[in-house]
């Protein structure tokens, strides 16, 4: 992930638990898997048709929520990894009152440890984080219904919210959201997509960069907008309200190498 810069809030996305292939929506052809909500919030700061980008718009999903959201509409972003960006996904309301939740339990992030299942300090990891409870008020339980009306993935196959908030210097290293060890894989399941919601603007930096992705990246319209760090890859710059999916999986439930990122 590229260091932050000036003001800027990002929410992560939740992710979601273990569900059966029956119990999917109409055309998610998925295997065994979770799906991964966080909350992000940071502080400081010639191609082919194949993989062109493209924006789509449509008429916005319908749900209650805190304050007004502005124009609504979905962008294709990539397909490998496949990735999507909602826009206005919360309104300015929803990210403050989100950041209000999370200011007093904030803690140091951690990974786990693959082996033990233990969560342990690591300096790949840099930012600080809390988890909200699942449905603890009616403004999240909205949240949590908008994204499964979004992803079509029941609201029980999600994690919890995870709220991080990253200073200026701080990072998380690229990393794969998908499991390869057997502690995680007996215990939760498989993670297969992961939302990450914006909660702030920052000034410079702060991407989330996908240094894997394949694509002529350099096309994009906000190119020279991005920090050296974001031009490594397929970069999202962080907006508040706008939520990012991607999935760590493919159509045929293998899983995404292409979906590394930080």
């Amino acid at each position: 992930m590229a260091v932050s810069i000036g003001k800027y809030i990002k929410l992560q996305g939740k992710k979601w638990s273990t569900f059966q292939l029956s119990k999917m929506i109409m055309a998610l052809v998925l295997a065994l898997g979770f799906f991964m909500l966080s909350a992000l919030w940071f502080f400081s700061p010639p191609e082919t048709s194949h993989h062109r980008l493209s924006s789509v718009r449509h008429t916005a999903f319908l749900s209650d929520g805190l304050g007004k959201r502005g124009d609504q509409w979905v962008e294709f972003i990539s397909w490998e990894p496949r990735a999507f960006v909602y826009h206005n996904f919360l309104s300015k309301e929803e990210c403050l009152y989100l950041i209000s939740l999370a200011k007093p339990h904030m803690e140091k992030s951690t990974v786990v440890d693959s082996e033990t299942g233990k969560s342990v300090d690591s300096s790949v990891r840099t930012s600080s984080g809390m988890f909200l409870n699942r449905g603890q008020d009616k403004i999240i339980s909205n949240i949590e219904k908008r994204i499964a009306d979004f992803t079509f993935i029941p609201i029980e196959h999600g994690e919890d919210i995870q709220i991080l908030h990253y200073a200026v210097g701080q990072k998380y290293d690229a990393h794969y959201d998908f499991f390869v060890d057997e502690y995680n894989l007996k215990s939760v399941g498989q993670r297969m997509a992961t939302l990450l919601m914006y909660l702030s603007d920052v000034e410079e930096g702060g991407e989330t960069v996908f240094p894997a992705a394949k694509g002529n990246f350099s096309s994009v319209p906000w190119w020279n907008e991005l920090s050296e760090c974001g031009k490594s890859g397929l970069s999202i710059k962080p907006k508040m309200g706008d939520a990012l999916l991607f999935w760590s999986m493919k159509p045929d439930t293998t899983l995404d190498p292409t979906s590394l990122h930080g």
